[in-house]
Parts: structure tokens; sequence; C-alpha cells
């Protein structure tokens, strides 16, 4: 699917550029043709009253092309009417040799004087007239077509040849701009199948202890039923309830629904009550926390989701730190944010499964079976930062591991 959306996309763009490049190179061809064609014309009014120079000498004609003389080979005659429709021509001027009394020339003189434009193209001859009435006789002024055409040709060719590297070199910018817009989704398709197959592993295993108890509850009479098969029932049902309103929170987030306006909200109350509520959980663990908090710590946001963000970050710390090691809380707060930060002590995390904490169902050393916990949790945080225009990081190294979040204050 990734590939052929790829692919729709570098035919869209090369569609467009294709259009692009051919209304372009049309717009050239036109000018370059309309001032071809005007020097051609300039050329044929110069002509049409020049003269031969002394002693026979034929005058040098030309126009600029790109700093370049191009001489355009012409040639003049003058018409004299006789009688019966008959008529005297004579080549008076022009780079032309030996045209006098031809049969080229009088089939040329045929075709201009029979077009009613005084002014115009014999295109059996490649040739450009000029026609002059000066009362008594016809002036004719011709210049060859052929130079004009391979000229323009030739700086046709060049452009197409600009257009053509153009359209290539733009071919590969549209491959790599492909690969890069579809990165996204590439990536949201490839998590999507990964949450959907974690999703059902962590779905599977409490699904299987309610099925394995209530077979065995109806296999036996209601007097010998054990409590402790509906116990396992009840804590397996709990477990899914929590694990399905963890998944509904992040399709929430992922839904981009609007939250409502937040209110003031003290994070050094929160913070303070979070510590206060894990204290026995971590001393009992074997895992003391120290925490030092800041006064009047005062940001806009849901206060029930900063609660929730500051218990995943210390229940994670309690579940992943070392033992006997001191889990730290400290939340200051500089010029412009707020700054929460929860440490455990540790061995580090190698950077690319650090990179990873964030994903969904993602446990950088645990297996998929604990019951502690699904993997979400860090994902959930990540969301409540991202919807409070806050940050939320973390990292590892030979101290430990420490995650930091920081907002906004208000102003």
């Amino acid at each position: 699917m990734i590939r052929k959306l790829r692919l729709k996309f570098v035919a869209v763009c090369m569609a467009l550029v294709t259009a692009v490049l051919a209304a372009v190179c049309f717009a050239i061809f036109a000018a370059l043709r309309g001032n071809v064609e005007d020097l051609s014309r300039e050329v044929l009014y110069r002509v049409i009253q020049e003269e031969a120079l002394p002693g026979g000498r034929k005058p040098e004609i030309g126009v600029e092309i790109g700093g370049d003389k191009l001489l355009l080979p012409y040639f003049t005659v003058s018409v004299w009417p006789g009688g019966g429709g008959a008529y005297a021509a004579y080549v008076t001027g022009g780079t032309y040799a030996g045209l006098e009394d031809t049969a080229e020339l009088t089939a040329i003189l045929e075709d201009c004087l029979g077009q009613k434009p005084p002014e115009g193209v014999i295109q059996s001859y490649s040739l450009r007239y000029l026609r002059r009435d000066n009362g008594l006789y016809q002036r004719l002024a011709f210049v060859d077509m052929s130079m004009e055409r391979a000229m323009l040709r030739e700086m046709m060719g060049s452009y197409l040849r600009i257009a053509l590297a153009a359209f290539l070199l733009l071919l590969g910018v549209s491959a790599a701009l492909a690969r890069w817009a579809t990165e996204p989704v590439e990536r949201a398709w490839r998590q999507q199948r990964q949450f959907l197959s974690d999703a059902s592993h962590e779905l599977k295993t409490p699904l299987t202890v309610i099925l394995s108890n209530a077979e065995l509850l109806s296999a036996l009479p209601l007097e010998d039923r054990p409590a402790r098969w509906t116990d396992n029932i009840l804590s397996e049902s709990r477990q899914m309830k929590r694990l399905v309103e963890e998944m509904l929170t992040l399709a929430r987030a992922d839904s981009m629904a609007q939250a409502p306006p937040p209110g003031e909200v003290s994070l050094s109350d929160i913070a303070g009550d979070c510590a206060l509520a894990f204290e026995p959980v971590a001393f009992e663990a074997g895992k003391p926390l120290e925490y030092r908090v800041a006064e009047d710590v005062l940001v806009l946001g849901d206060g029930d989701k900063l609660r929730r963000l500051t218990s995943v970050l210390l229940d994670n710390a309690v579940k992943y730190g070392a033992e006997g090691g001191t889990i730290t809380l400290t939340l200051e707060k500089t010029e412009r944010q707020a700054r929460l930060t929860v440490s455990n002590p540790g061995g580090p995390i190698p950077p690319e499964q650090l990179e990873r904490l964030f994903e969904r169902f993602y446990r950088a050393d645990a297996s998929r079976g604990e019951k502690s916990g699904f993997g979400l949790g860090l994902s959930i945080a990540a969301v409540i930062a991202q919807e409070h225009k806050g940050t939320l990081r973390a990292e590892s190294g030979g101290e430990g591991t420490r995650f930091l979040f920081t907002m906004p204050l208000k102003r």
C-alpha cells in the first residue's frame, strides 16, 4: 500500500512538473519564434531600401543574436509591368548568384505576386518576402528562412535538453519527497499493526484465565465451586477493564478531540500529593522516595491529567528502579517553564531502547506476560504532555534513568 502511495505521489508530482515544463517550453518557443521573425522582417525592411555598393559589392545585412552577427541570405527584384499582363523582372541586389532569367525566379515571383498581402512567406522555397509599390514598378525583397529556422531549432534543442535535465532532476527530488512525505504514514501503519498485535497479545492472557476458570466452575456443582476461581475471574476482568480504558484514552488522543478549556492548576500541589501517595508504595518496595517540590508552580491545564502523568512517572520508577535505590521527584520553576523530574537508580538503558520507551506496549526490560502493567503508561504520559504544550523525554546513564517533563508556566 505504501509503495502504491509513493508511486501515486511521484506520478502526480511529475504530471504537474511536465505540465509546467511544457507550458514554459511553449512560451519560450513562441517568444523565440516571434523574436526571430521580427529580426527577419527587420532585415527585409532594410534590404528593400539598400542598393548595391560601388564596384558591384553587396551590402552585408545581418542581425545580432546573442552578441554574434548572423548574416541572412537575401536578394531584391524590381518588377516592371508590361502589356497583356506580362512583366519584366530584374534582380537588383543580394547575396544570391545566377538567379536572373531562371525558372526558380519566375516561380518565386509568380507565387509572390499572386498573394494579396504585401508581406508573407513562400513556403515552397522557404523565403520571406516584402513587396513595395513604387508607382512605375514594384520592388520585392526576399530573405532566406532556412537559417532562421535552423537557428530556432538549435535554440529550442538546447532548451529542451535543459528541460529534460530539469525533469530528471525533479523526478529524483519527487521520489525523495515521496519517501519523506509517506514516512509518517508508513510509521503510523506499522504502529497500527503492531498495536493490534500487542493489544491482542495483552488481552489473550486474561481471556484465557477467565475462560479456563469459567469452564472449571461450570463443570462443578454450585456448592463445590472454589472461591479462588471466582476471584481469578474477577481479577482478570478488572485487568482487562483497565487495559481497555487505557486503550480508549490513547484512541481519544489519536482522534485529536478538543479538550475542555484548561484552568489554573497548582503543579506543586499535584506533585506533592502524588509523592505522598507513592511514598508508602516505594518504601514497601524497598526503594525510598525523596522529593523536593517548589512552591507556587502554577500552570494552565487539566489537573486530573497532570496528576495521572506524575503518577505514571512515579509508578514507572518504583517498578524499574534498582533494589535499595532511592527514587527522587523534583519540581522546579524556571523563568518560563515548570520542570518535573523523576529519577530512579539502575542500569543504563541502551539508546535504541530509550527511543522506544514511549511506544505503546513497549517494555525495555520486562516480558509481555508481566501483570504489573501493559506498557501503555508512558505512551499516555507523552500524550498528556503534548496536550499541555509540553515535552516529556527520558535520559539514561550510569547513575540511572530519569524522566523530564516541562510545560509553560501560567502568565
